[in-house]
Parts: structure tokens; C-alpha cells; sequence
């Protein structure tokens, strides 16, 4: 080969820390960790090309960005969870011949199958699954990956009995290359990458659970078995989530939600939640706390319809997107006749709950003639919204299909979006830590594969964020493809008492809904001009904060979100009256107060609130009566203090106070 021939035949990579190699191409991912350390390559698990992971068997053909891939890296965890499914998969075909393998994702904290079986798994078959897949990952089977013909595919899995697999590749598009990856005799339809070998899943994983679920989610289709499991990097990080499993389920929300009587559900209204008293004490001191705050920061309040025209949706762009998320409901006369059809005639037209309420809040905005002086308009509702979630899907307050949201859409200037969007994150931050919430990450999500706009547009947008969190101070990551399909967005992650992560609050930039809802406003120049909206919302789903807030808590409210906030309990029936009194007292202070005059031992009064967790009781007998003191027991303390009532009074009513 001439000297002209081997330059051409080279290629030029790029390591994170900026440095390049020259390769000859063709060169596999492995190959190229050799060549820069042997321990590198005995650590190494894939490789990352122009931010796209690889297999490390992978020839690289072009100039490109790389990184070495190891099991330390945080990205690691999904190849581990991912490599780990395919090694279930494998264990249970072993074990259960005639069993049909689907669909195995990995998913936050783990990984699923999907399996058709004439019959369900149980939990007992768990361990001798678990016991095939540590002889599969020991074996250390290399994983091989392969490239098929779309129609030898499809008559290899249909020939094998897996019909669903030869679904799967039917349906795929006519440009989608047909990859199988092989680990020993075993093979699976999949599009990778994968590990070296199947010891590199390592022994950090542990089976859940089984579940039903529905052939591609359809209810019309075939129910399958889902056997959930984990995985990890270390058996530490495994323990470290089996114990904050452990943690958590005595945390549940629907579990305390019983034992405080806050709330329940039903099959009656899937989705919906039934508010008890004392759960809708919750809910408005927080409702409350948050309007104070939207007040003090300008914004304007708002309440739109539930049921709107679908042409509304259409014009917005949702119908085309979330239709099938959406309660439609026929804009026709019902018929009032026996044993007919519902409808008189087949329905025309349509309405729709609203699964969100921007394009109401536009609604509002372009009611009379908006001038850029009156900009920025911060716009607020505590929306009620409808999504048709599935069945399967629904978790207590954590997912309905009715919920109200802390909404507001700021409608501003191009000129106005950093300094609206630093607003923003202050107040957000501001509600957070008055919550307890004070461990906060950002994340940036650009522009998804299928979205509204042109590209010039999404550059606009995204760079308006960037510059808005450099102008706020704020760290961040970028989630590349998870903005919304009018714009990208700010997700505000906050970790809660036993280190879970949950996304509540959002950040929007959207330059296309206006567009497309034609909102304008008139500029100092006179002439007319699109307003930016912003999206924002802190605390998310309402019904599912209040859920977060009850874990995170362990149902130990602050004394000024607690429904209940002193229990005033009697030890003999002679202290009756005085306790009615101070519990009036305590009323007339605008405290929530509940007076306990029951024939019962005060152990046993003291025991069943401290289950309902109230923070304070005031526990009254003759002695109290008398000297009109009280004797005040706190929520976990053993001890009780004994205090003059008016003393008493003036200190719980300080600290009950909201903090704003």
C-alpha cells in the first residue's frame, strides 16, 4: 500500500479530554481501547461515537468523537440492566421450553420481559430463574451481533414458534436494518448495543415481581407475563435499593392515606381520587401557601372550561398528538328513546377534556388588543386536567387520569425570556426548600424526533434556556430528545428523604403555540408580533406532590401542611369542659383542632393519633382543668412538657404559621 493509500485509509478520533488518535479504519472499538492501555480494554464495556454507544466489536469507519465506556460510568447501568433482561430471557426459554419471548426493555432502576405462556409465572418461579441467569452471566458467552435479511428473520422466528417476534420485525420500517444479537446458542431480536460478554452483567441484580400485561399495551390483545427484576454496577448499590425499597413501602402514600384517612380510590372512578376531609385540608393549606407566593411574584389567576371544541386541539397541535390520551366526548343530541342507539345520528363533531390548559390560557391572552408595555402577563390556574392514562399505569396520587396542576403560562417579549426565566427558577427554588426539598438537579431536554417548528426555530429555543440557566447560576445536563413537541424544556429533579428522584417542576419555551393560535401583540413600532409563551409549573400534578410530600415525610407533616394539627385529648370525663374550651381557643386561632373526649385510656388515645400522625396533642385532665395548663406530647418524643395554655396557645400558633 503507497503512502497516499494508508492516509486515506486512516481516521481520526477524538477523546473527551480533547486529545486525537489516527487508526486505521475498521478498527473496533476494542481494538482502539487496546491500543491505548490493556487495563483500559479489560475495564472497558462500549464505546460512545458522536455521543451514540456502541459495541466495543464494532468497526469505526469515519472521523469521530469517542469515549471508553466503564462499568463505573453512570450510563453503564442501563447496558448492565439491558444485557441483564436478555440473560432473563435466556433462563427462562431453558427453563420453560415452549415459551415465547416479546419485549424487554431496561427501565429506571431495572428491567422487564414480556413472556407468552399458556401459563402465568408466579413468584415462586423467581429464584430458579434467578439461579439459571448466575449460570448463563458465569458462563461468559460472548455477545454477537448480527445482521439479517428482513424476510429470513421473519421465517426463522415464525419457524421457532415465535410468533411475536416475527410480528415485531413485520411491522418495523422498510429502512430499519434487522439486527440479531447472539450470547452462546441463544439468540434475540435487538437493535444493541450490548457488553462484551454476559459475565459483564456481574451478579448485582435480583428478580421482583410478575405482573399481567397486554400485548403492546392493547387491551384487545393478548395478555402476557412480565417478570420485572434490578440491576446494578455493585451488590452494595443493589443493597442500597433493596433497603430503600424497604423504606419506601413503609412510606407509601396510599398506605399512610388510610391509616390518616386522607383520601381513597375506586374502581368506580379509576384514576380519580376521593378526597377525605383531612386529605383536602392538605391540599389547601399547600393550594394556599402557592397562590400567596404567585401573588407576591404578579401573577394574575385564571379559571378556564374542562370541555372545549376539538377544533381547539387541533389547531394546537395536540389532537394529532394526544388524541388517544384525550376524554373525547360527541357534540351530538343523546337519544332519549328505550332500546336505541345512544346517539340520534353518528356523531360530527367532537369535544374534549382537557388534558392540559395552554390553549385555553391563549384563549384568554388574545381577548382585546395586548401592546408590548403589558407584557410580560404571567397567567396562572390551578387547572384541572384529564389524561386517559392506562389502567395498568395508574399508582395511587402518583398517576390519575384526573389532576389538577399549578399551571401558569407567561406570555412575554423575545427580549423578556431570560429575565422571566430567572424569575422562574428563583420562585421555584424558593417553594422547594420552604418544603423541605433542598436537593435539586436541572436537566435541559432538546428537541424530539418528532416535533412542531422548524429548526431555526428549536435553535432559537434551546439557546434561550442555555443562556437562562448560565444567567440563573444554574448547573445542568442535557436530556437530548425529551423536550416537548412545541419546545424544550427545564425539568427541576428533586431527591426526597430516602434518595428518590422525582421530576416535578417544568420549564417550557414555546415560540409555535402562539403561531399556530395566532396570538399577537402590538410593538412600539405598531406592528404586530408573536409573544413567547413560557410553560411553567413547580409543583407539577397537585394529587401527585401531596403523594411525594407524604412519602418524604413518612406522613410527619410540617406542623403547617398537618390536616390535623393538635389533638386535644381528655384523661377523665371532669376535664370534658375544659377541653371544649380550649379547643375553641385553638379554633379561634385558626388552628386545625380536634378535641378526643372518648371513654378510652390515654395510652390508647395517644397511640391511635400518634398512627394518624398528629404532630400535638394537649392531654387535659382534672389537675389541667384546674390550673388551666395543658400537657403537650409531640409526634416521636417521649416526654411531655406542661405549660400555662396561653403560653402554650401563643407558641403552637407561631409555629403552625406557613412559611409565607
Amino acid at each position: 500500500m503507497n503512502q497516499t493509500a494508508a492516509v486515506m485509509n486512516q481516521i481520526t478520533l477524538t477523546l473527551p479530554d480533547g486529545s486525537t488518535r489516527s487508526v486505521a479504519r475498521s478498527t473496533t472499538g476494542m481494538e482502539f481501547a487496546e491500543s491505548i492501555a490493556k487495563s483500559l480494554a479489560k475495564a472497558a464495556i462500549a464505546i460512545e461515537v458522536n455521543g451514540q454507544l456502541r459495541d466495543l466489536s464494532r468497526p469505526l469507519e469515519e472521523d469521530a468523537q469517542v469515549k471508553i465506556l466503564k462499568r463505573e460510568d453512570d450510563a453503564a447501568l442501563e447496558m448492565i440492566r439491558h444485557d441483564c433482561a436478555h440473560v432473563m430471557a435466556e433462563a427462562v426459554q431453558a427453563l420453560f421450553p415452549g415459551t415465547q419471548v416479546t419485549i424487554g426493555p431496561s427501565i429506571e432502576n431495572g428491567f422487564y420481559y414480556d413472556f407468552a405462556r399458556n401459563e402465568p409465572f408466579t413468584l415462586e418461579d423467581l429464584p430458579k430463574i434467578e439461579a439459571k441467569m448466575r449460570q448463563i452471566i458465569e458462563r461468559g458467552a460472548p455477545f454477537e451481533r448480527e445482521v439479517w435479511d428482513r424476510d429470513d428473520a421473519i421465517a426463522f422466528f415464525t419457524k421457532k414458534g415465535e410468533m411475536y417476534k416475527a410480528e415485531l420485525i413485520r411491522d418495523l420500517p422498510g429502512t430499519e436494518t434487522i439486527t440479531i444479537y447472539k450470547q452462546g446458542e441463544w439468540l434475540d431480536l435487538c437493535r444493541g448495543p450490548h457488553m462484551p460478554t454476559t459475565k459483564h452483567v456481574g451478579p448485582a441484580f435480583k428478580l421482583m415481581k410478575v405482573a399481567g400485561a397486554y400485548w403492546r399495551g392493547d387491551s384487545s390483545k393478548a395478555m402476557l407475563t412480565r417478570i420485572y427484576g434490578t440491576a446494578w454496577r455493585t451488590e452494595a448499590e443493589l443493597k442500597a435499593y433493596l433497603t430503600q425499597l424497604e423504606e419506601a413501602e413503609k412510606r407509601d402514600h396510599r398506605k399512610l392515606g388510610r391509616e390518616m384517612d386522607l383520601f381513597h380510590l375506586q374502581d368506580e372512578a379509576q384514576g380519580s381520587v376521593f378526597w377525605h376531609d383531612k386529605g383536602y385540608r392538605i391540599w389547601l393549606a399547600l393550594e394556599g401557601y402557592v397562590r400567596r407566593r404567585l401573588k407576591n411574584a404578579d401573577y394574575i389567576e385564571v379559571k378556564t372550561p374542562q370541555l372545549m371544541d376539538s377544533r381547539f386541539w387541533e389547531a394546537s397541535g395536540h389532537w394529532d398528538k394526544y388524541r388517544e390520551n384525550m376524554f373525547v366526548v360527541p357534540d351530538v343530541v343523546p337519544n332519549t328513546e328505550p332500546g336505541q342507539k345512544i346517539f340520534k345520528e353518528e356523531p360530527r363533531h367532537f369535544m374534549a377534556l382537557k388534558p392540559m390548559n395552554c390553549p385555553a390560557h391563549v384563549q384568554i391572552f388574545k381577548q382585546g388588543i395586548k401592546s408590548y408595555r403589558d407584557l410580560p402577563i404571567r397567567m396562572a390556574e390551578f387547572g384541572c386536567c384529564h389524561r386517559n392514562e392506562a389502567h395498568g399505569a395508574l399508582h395511587g396520587l402518583m398517576r390519575v387520569r384526573q389532576f389538577t396542576q399549578d399551571d401558569a403560562h407567561i406570555f412575554a417579549r423575545e427580549d423578556q425570556i431570560e429575565s422571566e426565566s430567572v424569575a422562574f427558577c428563583t420562585l421555584l427554588h424558593k417553594v422547594y426548600d420552604d418544603l423541605g426539598f433542598r436537593d435539586l438537579t436541572v436537566k435541559l431536554a432538546t428537541r424530539p424526533a418528532v416535533r412542531a417548528g422548524s429548526d431555526e426555530t428549536w435553535d432559537k429555543a434551546e439557546a434561550g434556556l442555555r443562556d437562562a440557566l448560565k444567567a440563573a447560576g444554574l448547573d445542568y445536563v442535557e436530556a437530548p430528545g425529551d423536550g416537548a413537541f412545541y419546545g424544550p424544556k427545564l425539568e427541576f429533579h428533586i431527591r426526597d428523604a430516602i434518595g428518590r428522584s422525582w421530576t416535578c417542576g417544568t420549564l417550557q419555551l414555546d415560540f409555535v403555540l402562539p403561531e399556530r393560535l395566532d396570538a399577537s401583540y402590538i410593538g412600539e413600532d405598531g406592528a404586530r408580533y408573536r409573544p413567547v409563551m413560557l410553560h411553567r409549573a413547580i409543583l407539577g400534578s397537585i394529587e401527585r406532590f401531596i403523594g411525594i410530600l407524604i412519602e418524604n415525610y413518612a406522613g410527619k407533616l410540617p406542623l403547617w401542611l398537618a390536616p390535623v394539627q393538635c389533638v386535644v385529648a381528655t384523661i377523665t370525663s371532669e376535664a370534658d369542659a375544659y377541653a371544649l374550651d380550649v379547643v375553641r381557643q385553638l379554633e379561634a386561632a385558626g388552628l386545625r383542632v380536634e378535641a378526643d373526649l372518648r371513654n378510652e385510656k390515654i395510652n390508647y388515645k395517644v397511640r391511635e393519633h400518634s398512627l394518624a400522625k398528629v404532630p400535638v396533642m394537649f392531654v387535659l385532665g382534672k389537675r389541667e382543668a384546674e390550673e388551666k395548663t395543658v400537657a403537650i406530647r409531640r409526634l416521636g418524643e417521649e416526654k411531655q412538657a406542661f405549660e400555662k395554655l396561653d403560653a402554650a396557645l401563643a407558641a403552637l400558633v407561631k409555629q403552625a404559621q406557613p412559611p409565607y
